[in-house]
């Protein structure tokens, strides 16, 4: 019985929420920088989280090199699959701008791995680029309303 109140328990938290429909959207494991970067939270937090989402069996990490990735893991009970299904279907307007940035994250990767850590300069250029043209087509909006 404990471990269902662990899973349910582990899942009482929007930003552990985030990071479960975050691993189910990308497919595959995700390094720490790229979790944190997608939801615009600080890496203490994000580790606190994902420690909370492993000891409750929902997530599982893999070491290659300084870098740490986590992925869904593989579900060992109906429960645990009808949890993930759960939050896949909760709306997906509600995870909309952290799953872009997600994607824009990813594009970063090199062979298909995470090579920019923390602070990554290419990531703040990256979104200095995505903010910029979101301010462009604003003001193009505005503009077509005034006409």
């Amino acid at each position: 019985m404990n471990e269902f109140v662990e899973q349910f328990k582990s899942l009482g938290d929007a930003t552990r929420m985030k990071i479960i429909r975050l691993l189910c959207e990308a497919r595959k494991d995700l390094c720490v920088c790229e979790i944190m970067d997608a939801l615009e939270v600080s890496h203490c937090n994000i580790s606190r989280h994902l420690k909370i989402l492993k000891t409750a069996g929902i997530v599982e990490e893999r070491k290659e090199g300084r870098w740490v990735h986590f992925s869904i893991a593989n579900p060992e009970s109906t429960f645990h699959k009808n949890l993930l299904l759960a939050i896949g279907n909760l709306p997906a307007e509600l995870f909309t701008a952290e799953i872009e940035r997600l994607k824009l994250r990813l594009s970063l990767r090199e062979d298909g791995k995470c090579v920019d850590g923390l602070k990554s300069e290419k990531w703040m250029a990256a979104l200095k680029l995505i903010r910029a043209e979101n301010i462009n087509r604003y003001d193009k909006r505005r503009m077509q309303d005034r006409r």
